[in-house]
Order: C-alpha cells, then sequence, then structure tokens
C-alpha cells in the first residue's frame, strides 16, 4: 500500500470520554501516522463528528440543518487532529468541500494529490458538503478520488459484526467478507450508500479498532486483526 484513507470515527477520538478529544488517544493516533508517513506511505484522514453531534437522533431538527452541524463537527475535528499531527512533527493540510474562511482548503482533487506529493497528512473535513450523505460516504468518495489503495476504517469496535455486539454479546465477528455481504446482510458497518460506491468502484477496507494498541501500524504491516473487506 502506498496510499491509504484513514478513517477515524469521532466516538474513537473521544476516547473513554464519549465526547469531545481525548488528546492521549489523538497524539497516540498521530505517533502511529507518522510511522507510515516516515516510511513513504501517502495518508489521507476523514474523521467522523459522532463525539460531537449526531443529528439523526434528532426529533425536532430538521434533517439537512442536522447535516450541515454535522459537517461542521467535523471540521472541527479535522482541524484539532491535524494540530496534534503538527505537534508530534508532520505537514497538514485540512481540505473542505465548501469554504471556511482561513480555516481550511478548497477541495481540488489536483490540490489534494499536490499536498500528498509534498509529503502532507491530508485532511478531509465537512463531508460531501451535501446533506444526506454520510461522513462514510463522503470518506469512500475522497479514496476513490485520491485513488487510494485502500480504505482503513478505525472504529470504536473491533470490527464488523452480525448484530451490534454492545447489544447483543452473542454476536459474531467477521474476518473477512466481501461488500456484496454487507450490502445483502444489511451490516452497519458502513452506510448502503458508501457500500455500493466501494462495491461499484473496488475499494477494498480493512475495518479495526482505534483503541488496540498500534492498531494502524499493526494493520497496514499485516498484523491484523480487525475485517478484511474485499470487493
Amino acid at each position: 500500500m502506498k496510499r491509504v484513507l484513514l478513517k477515524l470515527s469521532g466516538e474513537a477520538l473521544a476516547g473513554d470520554k464519549k465526547t469531545g478529544f481525548d488528546e492521549a488517544t489523538c497524539i497516540g493516533v498521530a505517533k502511529q501516522v507518522k510511522q507510515l508517513v516516515d516510511d513513504g506511505m501517502q495518508v489521507a484522514i476523514v474523521t467522523g463528528g459522532g463525539n460531537f453531534w449526531r443529528g439523526r437522533t434528532s426529533e425536532t431538527i430538521d434533517r439537512t440543518k442536522a447535516d450541515q452541524i454535522g459537517m461542521l463537527a467535523t471540521v472541527m475535528n479535522c482541524i484539532y487532529v491535524s494540530d496534534i499531527f503538527r505537534h508530534v512533527g508532520m505537514k497538514t493540510e485540512v481540505f473542505t468541500p465548501f469554504v471556511c474562511g482561513a480555516f481550511t482548503t478548497l477541495f481540488s482533487k489536483d490540490s489534494a494529490l499536490k499536498a500528498l506529493d509534498e509529503g502532507k497528512v491530508i485532511f478531509f473535513a465537512g463531508g460531501t458538503g451535501h446533506p444526506y450523505f454520510s461522513t462514510d460516504t463522503g470518506a469512500v468518495l475522497r479514496a476513490i478520488e485520491i485513488e487510494a489503495d485502500t480504505m482503513l476504517l478505525a472504529k470504536a469496535i473491533d470490527g464488523i459484526y452480525d448484530s451490534d455486539p454492545k447489544v447483543n454479546p452473542e454476536a459474531k465477528k467477521y474476518d473477512e467478507l466481501s461488500i456484496q455481504d454487507i450490502i445483502d446482510q444489511k451490516l452497519a458497518a458502513i452506510d448502503l450508500t458508501a457500500s455500493i460506491l466501494c462495491l461499484e468502484n473496488k475499494m477494498p477496507m480493512l475495518v479495526f479498532g482505534l483503541n488496540e494498541e498500534n492498531s494502524i501500524v499493526n494493520t497496514v504491516s499485516g498484523k491484523f486483526n480487525g475485517t478484511k473487506v474485499t470487493v
């Protein structure tokens, strides 16, 4: 793998706090990504916004507005995490699909690839810029656009299960399955739109638990304990 897109769930960034940021978790992520960058890998990152906002659970706010708040939550996450990355010695750039003043760079494929070639870790914030699309869909879209070799999905749980392991203690974990399996079984690993994008564009995924020790480096180096999703 020479170029990967790492999707970090918002909940995973919050650690045991469940909301906001857990600085130790974010520094741990940054140090692992630095190992990949130092080895010559190009890394792009998308963060979820669930550590700040889950608009779909609201019964009072309009869905479009709720999704817009969620997009801004991911912008906050990327600005914070990118600065943690700078703190441990990397160059970064945050891209958004809409103008955020001087906070971010407006996304284009050419600009993103140029930043990767300059050795920067790039962050894609703001999802697709449109409501009704999840950060999963935004992550797959950007992975396809930058021609990533694979997607790394770092979650609060350690892979894909046949049911929610937080609810069902008998839930079965998959070591490997296909994108078509995810679609057919309606598994909640990523949403349907993102799954179909992966299927149509042959984008494989590795799904793993962020909170396991050295999980990102282990996943890339083959010491993998999560779920491999094939195309």
